[in-house]
Parts: structure tokens; sequence; C-alpha cells
């Protein structure tokens, strides 16, 4: 009877130790693999770091390469801050390098995957750093915006020192509007900051933008102070391009002193340090700088050949403000040499470029305006109700006082009035009933015609303004042999045929959020990202196209099998900035402009049947993606713009075509 009953306590036993041992396996792989996301956390940062060190050597491509492979460790384990730090370092370097749209994408990206990561410090930094990028573009409005909002999370962070760096940035938008004494403040303030952290690196750049203040406000003693202070900083930290910009700031210091041969020896040494740090910002501003000094020597040969090298630097680096100097550098260089027909085409390109830097300007200038009217017919408006209110009380005083002597017939007139207003009511409801419904058909057909929201401000102000878009994706597609294979069809059949692939077309651009602009001929052309901007639109654009390629497939051996007439389309995509808005006043339409829609063209053109053809530009946002694989087709030649690297793009063969395959998505 005692082993009997023993038994189950035996049982119960063993059990707790099985589930003892499960628990303790459960255990040990979780830490397993904890421990082993540490590690890789560790081999991330320490190839950010390394990557870091080269750029310091001005090692770019070495830089770049060891980022990428951090990059792609991060996603390997998919942690949001991490891929942040990669994104940021890839910016960094296109920073260095003058590539000033591609650091902005990838410091876009950082800031996204700091927002998911919820690391403010890291937002703090990319917002700062994409208002950086702003203000060397020459959009200081958007700079300004930024780095406000970086000040903003910095404060908020208690964070003094990166405070101090965005206050500095401030400075500088305003020492560009020649606001100096605005300009000064905010240096002083983060000179301050500096002085009380120590911080030498920083508090020699800041010395050097105040002895640019002293030195464009003709104060040039303490212009000298501050400028050799600053470079003595530089050397002892060994910051090149801080070293480069006050040795530039020196130059112009003595060049306004009338002591060419001084400010050409510092306008050669910034040129040289920038050569040695790659810093091509630092050198075009340089070159045209010496270009300048030859021009005042006497020597315009010189002075054409440097402001010339200047003028292609900046231009690799979208720089506007550069553009202009050097191309008003060549004007006076033609001019002196009695080469009227250059001096008169770089004077029109001066214009031209000093007219894009002011456009902000003005464009500012006319909303406040449009404001200032709007108030004023809010004013007008409000004058006017309380005038015929008054109007109304004393018309109601009056009535009341003559409705004693009227009672009698106005009792009488009531009854009539009534049957009349009852009928008036009736036909009003009816005629509101038919109103409506032709406005329903009138606002399906211009919705039809126009995206919702350009037609909901056509019909609030009966004219649209354009609009401004940074990243737009432009698609084009064509039929190959278009004529050849038109041609062995009726005129019935073809505009069936095409209706039918055009239709299928609309229903993939609907699916994707993607605005159809036009169809021209057997052209068909679309663009994502508008009318209003999405992160993903690059991946929908590309998604859309290659689905459009499938249908295509799927249309041809239908057509076969009934032994019609088959077309084969080709397929181009671009990703830059656009101008889009509507044209004409009669039979108008949604359109978009500006270079990236040349290039997508060119895109299409050199594609290939059945392929999608995207720009290097595109690749650069998509590449990390798991959804797509890519063929590399080099450089090819493209009317007009020279030799352009283009890449073939397909999905995984794993990966269906669908959109709601998100695992891992870049934004």
């Amino acid at each position: 009877m005692n082993v009997i009953t023993n038994i189950p306590y035996l049982k119960k036993e063993k059990q707790n130790s099985i589930l003892f041992l499960f628990f303790l396996f459960l255990s040990a792989t979780f830490l397993g693999q904890h421990q082993q996301v540490e590690t890789k956390k560790e081999v991330i940062d320490s190839l950010i770091t390394a990557s870091k060190a080269e750029v310091k050597k001005g090692n770019y491509s070495s830089a770049m390469l060891l980022v990428k492979k951090g990059l792609s460790e991060a996603q390997t384990i998919n942690i949001d801050k991490s891929i942040a730090d990669c994104f940021n370092q890839i910016a960094t370097i296109y920073f260095y390098q003058g590539s000033y749209y591609d650091a902005l994408a990838n410091f876009e990206n950082s800031n996204s995957f700091y927002k998911k990561a919820n690391f403010k410090n890291g937002m703090a930094s990319s917002t700062n750093n994409k208002g950086a990028i702003h203000y060397y573009l020459g959009n200081y409005s958007k700079a300004l915006d930024h780095y406000k909002i970086a000040l903003k999370l910095h404060e908020e962070l208690n964070n003094e020192a990166k405070a101090a760096g965005t206050t500095q940035n401030i400075g500088n938008i305003y020492l560009i509007l020649k606001e100096y004494t605005k300009a000064k403040q905010y240096y002083v303030k983060a000179e301050n900051i500096y002085l009380k952290t120590a911080n030498n690196k920083s508090l020699s750049l800041v010395l050097s933008s105040l002895g640019d203040i002293e030195l464009k406000t003709k104060n040039y003693t303490k212009a000298l102070h501050y400028l050799e202070k600053s470079l003595q900083l530089a050397k002892d930290n060994d910051v090149k391009q801080t070293e480069a910009e006050v040795l530039f700031n020196l130059g112009k210091l003595f060049e306004a002193q009338q002591n060419l041969k001084k400010s050409s020896l510092h306008y050669q040494q910034s040129l040289t340090i920038a050569k040695k740090v790659k810093s091509s910002r630092h050198q075009s501003s340089a070159l045209i700088a010496l270009g300048q000094i030859q021009h005042k020597k006497g020597f315009l040969q010189q002075a054409i050949q440097l402001c010339e090298k200047g003028l292609n630097i900046a231009k690799t680096i979208s720089s506007i403000s550069q553009q202009k100097e050097a191309c008003e550098c060549l004007y006076l260089a033609y001019k002196k040499a009695n080469n009227p027909i250059k001096a008169l085409l770089f004077n029109e390109q001066h214009y031209v470029l000093k007219d894009s830097l002011n456009l902000k300007t003005t464009s500012d200038k006319l909303l406040s305006m449009e404001f200032e009217r709007e108030q004023l017919l809010d004013s007008i408006a409000t004058a006017e109700k309380e005038r015929v209110l008054k109007l109304k009380h004393r018309e109601e005083v009056k009535r009341k006082e003559t409705q004693r002597n009227i009672f009698i017939i106005a009792v009488c007139f009531a009854i009539l009035i009534a049957v009349a207003i009852f009928s008036r009511l009736n036909y009003v409801k009816k005629s509101k009933a038919i109103l409506q419904l032709e406005k329903d058909r009138s606002e399906h057909l211009l919705h039809n015609i126009l995206p919702v929201e350009v037609a909901d401000e056509l019909k609030e102000k009966g004219y649209v303004d354009a609009q401004d878009f940074e990243k737009a994706s432009i698609l084009f597609t064509d039929f190959k042999s278009f004529t050849e294979t038109a041609s062995k069809l009726s005129p019935k059949a073809l505009v069936q045929e095409i209706n039918a692939c055009f239709k299928a077309f609309d229903a993939i651009m609907e699916k994707y959020g993607i605005e159809k602009i036009k169809t021209i001929g057997d052209a068909y052309m679309a663009a994502g990202g508008l009318p209003k901007p999405d992160a993903t639109a690059v991946k929908k654009t590309i998604l859309a196209g290659l689905e459009m390629q499938e249908f295509m497939v799927k249309r041809n051996i239908e057509n076969k099998s009934l032994k019609k007439p088959a077309f084969e389309m080709r397929v181009g995509i671009h990703v830059g900035p656009i101008v889009a808005g509507i044209v004409g006043v009669k039979k108008f339409q949604y359109d978009v402009w500006g270079d990236t829609v040349n290039i997508a063209s060119r895109m299409e053109s050199n594609s290939e049947v059945g392929k999608v053809n995207i720009s290097e530009n595109t690749y650069q946002m998509v590449m990390y993606d798991p959804n797509f694989t890519f063929e590399h087709r080099g450089k090819i030649s493209v009317k007009g713009k020279g030799g352009m690297e283009m890449y073939f793009v397909a999905r995984k063969a794993s990966v269906p075509l669908t959109y709601t395959n998100r695992k891992k998505e870049l934004v």
C-alpha cells in the first residue's frame, strides 16, 4: 500500500523537473539571442567609428564601404537606431563630397528611423543636418524652419552643446540675409556655450563667422583678431574643413585691404587644404576668388580658367550662390577681354541665378501680401455685416410702428403669402435637387480630370498655385514599334486595344496611389509623391511599373492565342524635384515640369521590352529594399545628358507583386 501511494508523488516530481529543464532551455536561448544582438550592435558601432576615421582622412570611398556594411548588419537585426546611425553617416559622407541631394535623402531616412526608435537626440541632429543641406542649396527659408525645430528638440533635451551648434546655424542664415546685428547675437550666444564646454573645434568655426561679420562691416582689425584665433584653434584641433574656410576668409580680408599678394596666398592655401580633404564647396569658392584676384591684376586668361573651374565644381554640387559668383567673374573677365558674346552669355546666366536665389523671398512677399489682402477683405465683410444688421433693425422698428394701422390687411395678405411661400419652397426644393445632381456630376468629372486636392483648390480660388516637390517619382511607358503593329489593326480595333491597356494602367495607378498625368499617343505618364508627398512613393511607383509589364505579358499571350497583333512595352522611372500645376484655362490639365521629367523620359527610351529601367538616383533610394533585385547596366549615353548610370529592377521570385509585403521596408 505504501509503494502504491508513492507512485503519483514520484510522477509529479518528475514532471516538475522536466518543466524546470524546459524553462531553463528557453531562458538560455533568449539570453543567447540577446547576446548575439548586442554583439552585432557593437560590430555596427565599430564600423561607423571606422567610417568616421576614414572621412577625417578624406578617404570617402573606404568610409562608404564600411558604413554600408554596417547598414547591412543593422537591417538583419532590425534595430531602428542602428539603421538610423548608418543612414546618418552615409548622408555625412555625401555632404562632405558636395552631393547635397543624396545627403538630404539619407538624412531624411535617418530621421525617419530615429522617430521609429523614439531617439530624440538623433531626431534633433538629423533635422539640424537637413537644415544645413538646404542652407548650402540656397533655400534659406527651409533651412531656418529645420534649424528652429532642431533647436527646440535640443533645448527640451537640455543638450546645451548641440543647441549651440544649431544657434550658430541660425546665425549663418541672418549673415546671408545681411542682418549682421542679429547674426552676431546668435554667434556670441554659441561662442559663450563653446567656451563654457571647452568645445574648441566648434569655437574655431564660430570665431571664423564672427570674423566674417567684422569683415563685412569693415572692422578689419577685429576681423583679423577673430580669424587668426580661429585659424590657430583649427590647426591645434586638426579640423581641416574649418582651416580651409578660415584661410578663405583671411583671403577676403586682405583683398578688402587691397593686399592682393597676401589675399592670393591665403586663397591658394585654402584651395590646397580643400583638395586634400576633397571639399568641393571650398574648392569652388577658392578657385572663383583666385580668378577674381587674377582679374584685378589684369591676367584675364588665368582669371577665366580659374573661374570656369570653380563654376564646373559649383554645378556638380548644385550650389546656386557659387555659380552666380563664377558667372559674374567670367562676365567681367570676358567683357574686359573684348569678347562681348561670351560676356553677354555669362551676364545672362548671372542674372538667372540671381533671380533663382531671390525666388523664395519674392514668394514670401507675395504670401504676405495675400495674407494682408485677406485680412482687409475680412474687415470689409465685417463692417458690411454690421451695416446690414443696423439697417434691418431700423426697418423692424418702422414695421412695428405701422403694424397697428394695417393689421387687418396684413392678415389677409398673410394667407396669400403663406400659399406663395409654400409654392416657392416646393419649387426651390425641386430646383435644389436638380442642381445637386448636376453638381455631383460636375464634381465627378472634375475629380476624374484632376487630383481631388487640386480640384478643390480650383473650385475654391478659381485658379491653382504651382507647387514644388523635392522628391517626385516620374514613370513613362511607350509601346515598341507602335506604328508597325498599329498598321495591322483597323482604327476601331487599335483604339479598343490601347483603351484596354490604358484602363488596366489606370487601375494599377489607383491601386498604388499614383497620379496619372497624361497620355500622349501610345505613351503613358504618371507621377508618385504628389499632390501629397509620400515617403513610400518611389517603391510604389516601381511596383506599379512591374505590374504594368506583367499585365502586358498576359495581354500578349491572350492576343497571340487569338492571332491578334500584340504590343510590347518599355518602362522608365526617375526620381527628383519637379514643379506641378494646371496649364491653360480651356481644356486644362494637371501637368508636371522639370529636368526630372526629361530624365524619366530618357530612362524609358533607353529601356528594353518587358523591363523597368531606373536611374542611379532612384536606385539609391530603394537599393536596400528586400522586395527587389537589380541589374546594373553601367553608364549609357543619353541625349543631352552624357553618360548616365542605369539599372533594371525586378521583384524577387519569392516575393508576390503586391504592396502588402512590407517587411523591413525602407521609408
